[in-house]
């Protein structure tokens, strides 16, 4: 009896079965865009033989206009359908089925060339789209219809058409964005024409024994967008025009509420998806934030959909479903939806990947081999980068030990894990606590390592971390003055005023965990959704609160302080750094720039501006945290080099930047793969 009987059903579609409930949503990777068919077919096909249902393809373009940017992937001849068929192919070798993703980006297109039903600019683009005539539109249509037609050709077994997350279909159905009088804009009948014909030419273009599934916004989060009752006659329209599968969307991309962070709750939206069911008779999908077997079994007992959409969980392991129905859980590599290196890569035109493996997107080029010959191989500091290279030996063959002086593994993971919205944290350092067990790593905790221990190896890696900065500010000595590291690891308590001297990563964290007290809202949907004004769309059209956020009190008044001039919190990810600079400013923490730390005393931090040290101040503070950056801790490299002992220095003994580690467990990794 398996542990997840309603995600491992099949799914009869009637002409077709899905062998189980997990659907790999669309992600933007930059694989389609690389033009090598054979790195993007095993991509896929390593995610089918991980015995995925369904597959998506990232969005592909139906025309230039409609296309993501200059460059992105498009469907538009022979040759496109013949370097598609390669990844088609390779996923049918390997048991899987795959549908393309048709994704037209109206005002959304990083082009001058976007259009949308009018010529209204999106704030999250620099290009104002040409609003489109009668003609243009049936252009359009057909040229969706015949990407669709396309697909087909190349051996797809299906096509989901792109209409939510405000991308062009979106754009006609919101009076947010469409201002016409026409039929095509007005009444919401006309406003949702468009997209109904779209699926109902989709349908008409490549028969009834096809895959057709529509993403639907079923909550918009933008001001003017869909009410819930229109949500319902859109997808009982679109079931009527010959739709196969509902999808949903939450959220479009210029919406200020986050949607798939971290700090969103799991299963978040589920809630939206069930409102639907019952309302048509195709089935419907959920998603975002379901990241693990149990919260997708947990949302289909509960009826809220028929199959799950989990598109970064399969970035983190593509054995996903094939491990939960082994009874192996506790093995697959957790996404912990910090973006870093999947959304963040894509808006930063770079190739994406995963921040807990590596391998996602380069299965062709970071392969994990079995080695002929074993090596005996040390690695000192239990932190993301050793573990990373610890389990990644360990897996190809070799003996290894693992050293830390800490009482357990994790590393800087275990501070992390204590803030609020990164909770996801906690199974990361489980996930590793398999693996490590998984790959009979022996570990050493509570063992300090010298030099001299490290002889006989074959192989030694030095992983030991960071040590924070000395920002050698005057009166720095005093009781009131604390590392991050005391607050985080609950060593001390600070006092209800406190200056965070950093505003870096460390100091955005720190900040986080100080304004917050009891349960973190991310485990409390109902809390969450108060605190980001987010409410039901049956009772407020777009699902926007009227009285808008309302977050809880601040546990402390805060302040962060930073020298650099620049922005606070520039430096953050490109996908997240607006939410945790819109979730402290909700707290009323102060944010500032610029200054030099003059010294500390009974009254506080003392401050000023510019190279004139003008406009002093004192910032009055109970407690005052020690955010100041990291150096790393090369002492044990330092050592070995005295004494003739080469070793691999990776992580943030290699480079001491914020806490970063998505390059600690990519080094890692791909140290071990070439040993």
């Amino acid at each position: 009896m398996s542990d997840y009987p309603h995600l491992l059903a099949p799914l009869d579609l009637g002409f077709t079965t899905l062998k189980n409930r997990v659907l790999m949503g669309s992600m933007h990777t930059g694989l389609e865009e690389t033009q090598d068919w054979n790195r993007v077919a095993e991509f896929y096909a390593t995610r089918a033989r991980g015995d995925v249902g369904l597959m998506v393809t990232g969005g592909i373009g139906p025309n230039p206009e409609g296309s993501v940017a200059h460059g992105a992937a498009m469907m538009l001849s022979q040759k496109d359908v013949d370097n598609h068929s390669i990844v088609t192919d390779r996923v049918h070798e390997a048991g899987g089925k795959i549908a393309m993703q048709i994704l037209h980006a109206g005002r959304y297109a990083f082009s001058p060339d976007c259009v949308a039903p009018s010529a209204i600019k999106s704030p999250i683009s620099m290009f104002a789209p040409k609003e489109l005539d009668a003609e243009g539109i049936e252009k359009q249509i057909s040229d969706i219809a015949a990407c669709a037609l396309r697909a087909k050709q190349a051996g797809y077994d299906g096509v989901e058409v792109m209409g939510s997350e405000g991308y062009f279909l979106n754009q006609f159905l919101v009076t947010h964005t469409n201002k016409r009088t026409d039929e095509w804009g007005g009444s919401y009948e006309n406003r949702m024409r468009l997209p109904v014909e779209v699926v109902r030419r989709v349908r008409e273009a490549v028969g009834p024994d096809f895959i057709l599934i529509y993403r639907l916004s079923m909550i918009d989060l933008i001001p003017n967008g869909s009410t819930f009752e229109e949500v319902v006659q859109l997808a009982k329209a679109v079931e009527a025009a010959g739709a196969t599968i509902i999808n949903t969307g939450i959220g479009w991309h210029e919406a200020r509420i986050p949607t798939i962070q971290t700090s969103v709750p799991r299963a978040a939206f589920a809630w939206v998806t069930k409102k639907l069911m019952g309302q048509v008779n195709i089935p419907l999908i959920t998603s975002n934030r379901i990241n693990t077997p149990e919260v997708a079994e947990e949302v289909l007992v509960d009826g809220c959909a028929d199959m799950v959409s989990m598109a970064r969980p399969m970035l983190a392991d593509a054995d996903f479903v094939a491990k939960a129905a082994a009874g192996k859980s506790d093995q697959i590599a957790p996404c912990i939806a910090c973006n870093q290196a999947c959304l963040d890569h894509t808006f930063g035109g770079k190739i994406s990947s995963c921040l807990v493996n590596p391998r996602a997107c380069y299965e062709t080029e970071l392969r994990v081999d079995p080695v002929d010959a074993a090596k005996t191989i040390a690695v000192v500091g239990a932190g993301p980068a050793g573990l990373s290279a610890a389990i990644t030996a360990a897996e190809r063959g070799h003996k290894v030990t693992v050293f830390d002086r800490a009482s357990e593994i994790g590393g800087q993971l275990n501070l992390a894990k204590q803030v609020a919205g990164k909770e996801e944290f906690w199974g990361l350092v489980d996930w590793y606590r398999a693996m490590v067990k998984k790959y009979d790593v022996t570990v050493k905790l509570n063992t300090e390592v010298s030099a001299n221990d490290l002889g006989e190896y074959d192989e030694v890696i030095i992983a030991t971390g960071v040590i924070p900065r000395d920002p050698q500010i005057p009166g720095q000595d005093a009781g009131n003055v604390v590392s991050y590291i005391d607050i985080l690891n609950g060593t001390v308590t600070a006092g209800q005023r406190v200056a965070v001297i950093g505003a870096g990563g460390i100091g955005f964290d720190v900040s986080e965990h100080l304004v917050h007290d009891g349960d973190s809202t991310t485990t409390n949907l109902p809390e969450w959704m108060k605190e980001w004004g987010v409410t039901d769309p049956a009772d407020h059209r777009s699902g926007l609160a009227p009285e808008g956020p309302q977050p809880h009190a601040p546990a402390r008044e805060v302040t962060m302080l930073q020298r650099k001039t620049t922005k606070v919190g520039k430096g953050l990810g490109k996908t997240t750094g607006w939410i945790h600079r819109a979730s402290l400013t909700m707290k009323n923490v102060q944010m500032i720039a610029g200054v030099n730390y003059e010294k500390i005393d009974a009254e506080g931090l003392h401050i000023s501006f510019g190279e004139a040290r003008e406009k002093p101040q004192v910032i009055a503070a109970d407690t005052i945290v020690l955010c100041a950056g990291q150096l790393s801790d090369r002492s044990l490299a330092d050592a070995l080099e005295v004494k003739g002992i080469p070793c691999h220095v990776i992580g943030g003994a290699d480079v001491a930047a914020e806490l970063d580690a998505k390059r600690a467990i990519d080094q890692g990794t791909r140290l071990a793969a070439a040993l």
